[in-house]
């Protein structure tokens, strides 16, 4: 009678199993969100590849996502750093969302009717849940989700895409906000301000309060990195 006999690695563990390009990119998002990985920091392959246990090229891939994405800046024989931003590319990147953002809130069918509003209450509602928990990563999922389903109702595909592009190249200023627990205090009162407003008709208000969302965090960023401002 054979007897099989398993061969587990030299350590005596299970492998780590391989990340996939979507995790690294996610975790590495998140990472630059909350500030675990700071404005100039460089992303070493090597350091990356031993912290994930990924293999160099889905490490290379990663990185040349999340330059797409507007997070990173790769130098020709220098390497991969968290992006920084001048003032002036701060402030343009938001004149460019208020512009996106307030017109898709003049854009939405007003007032919505509960079955239209209901998702996006659903989604306040786990906001609301991971404010409570002082969860910042579910807090910032969370935001993400409710902007997408707020610019969505607007109806026009490209213009939700374009918010959501500019949104995310924002990401890098966004982390002194995001972990500020008064700050999702207030981004969370002005979630359920524009609920209501969605639901009463009041667009003045909305488009008042899309625009007035936008300002802490950018305002945050220019206070808390002059050292980085041209």
């Amino acid at each position: 009678m054979s007897v099989h006999i398993a061969v587990l690695p030299h350590d005596g563990l299970a492998a780590r199993p391989e990340p996939t390009l979507a995790t690294l990119v996610a975790v590495l998002e998140e990472d630059i969100v909350m500030a675990r990985l700071l404005p100039r920091e460089r992303l070493v392959e090597d350091d990356l590849i031993e912290r994930f246990g990924a293999k160099r090229h889905v490490v290379r891939d990663a990185l040349a996502r999340l330059e797409q994405m507007g997070l990173v800046e790769r130098r020709r024989n220098i390497g991969a750093f968290v992006r920084a931003f001048s003032r002036r590319g701060v402030i343009e990147l938001y004149e460019m969302r208020e512009l996106l953002e307030t017109e898709a809130a003049r854009r939405i069918p007003l007032p919505l009717d509960a079955l239209a509003l209901q998702p996006l209450i659903d989604i306040q509602e786990r906001h609301d849940a991971a404010v409570r928990a002082g969860d910042p990563r579910a807090v910032f999922r969370a935001n993400l989700d409710f902007h997408q389903r707020l610019f969505s109702l607007a109806g026009n595909e490209v213009l939700t895409q374009a918010i959501e592009e500019y949104a995310r190249r924002t990401h890098a200023i966004r982390f002194s906000t995001l972990v500020s627990p008064d700050y999702r205090e207030r981004a969370r009162g002005e979630h359920w301000q524009m609920i209501h407003a969605l639901r009463d008709g009041d667009r003045d208000t909305l488009v008042s309060l899309c625009r007035r969302h936008l300002l802490p965090s950018r305002d945050a960023y220019l206070q808390a990195h002059p050292d980085t401002l041209g």
